[in-house]
Parts: structure tokens; C-alpha cells; sequence
């Protein structure tokens, strides 16, 4: 595991992970990655199960797991979407 993390951490900007994540990954596993991304930021944000759902078009098993290791993992989701907050403010664009 250790290699797949310092391979990620190697990548210079979005267009390497774009490259790698697709060798990488699926398109369907690459999908269910950035729906949880967006599930747990608009879980931060106050959304409601249904508007997730709705938006997302994940399951409420879905938005359940990643609600509960947002709050109760080990912190990695809130590390991340602190950083893209930090990310986005710094570039002046929106989330």
C-alpha cells in the first residue's frame, strides 16, 4: 500500500493523476471514488439524505457509510476536503 500512496504523492498536478487514476482504475470504481468525495463534502455541508441521494444518485447504504467514517474514521475525508477548501479559496474559485 505503501508504494500506490508515494506513487499518488509523486504526481505534479491533475493532469498526472487524470492519467494514472485512469490506468489505474475503472471507470466505474474512478466514479464511486468521487461520488463518496461529494457525498461526504455535502454531508458537511448540511444536505439531507434525499438531496444526496437525488443529486448523486447514490444509495442511502452509500451516504450511510460514508457519513459514518467521516465522523467516526480515522479523519481522512475532513483532511481532504479541508485542503481542497484551502485549495479552491487560495485560486478564488468555488468548491
Amino acid at each position: 500500500m505503501d508504494q500506490l500512496f508515494r506513487a499518488v504523492l509523486s504526481l505534479k498536478n491533475v493532469e498526472e493523476c487524470y492519467i494514472f487514476f485512469e490506468d489505474l482504475c475503472t471507470i466505474n470504481e474512478l466514479k464511486a471514488m468521487v461520488q463518496r468525495l461529494e457525498v461526504a463534502r455535502m454531508l458537511q455541508e448540511g444536505y439531507t439524505y434525499s438531496q444526496i441521494e437525488r443529486e448523486t444518485g447514490v444509495s442511502t447504504a452509500t451516504i450511510s457509510r460514508v457519513k459514518r467514517y467521516l465522523y467516526y474514521g480515522h479523519g481522512g475525508y475532513n483532511i481532504a476536503l479541508e485542503r481542497l477548501k484551502e485549495y479552491n479559496a487560495s485560486k478564488g474559485e468555488e468548491e
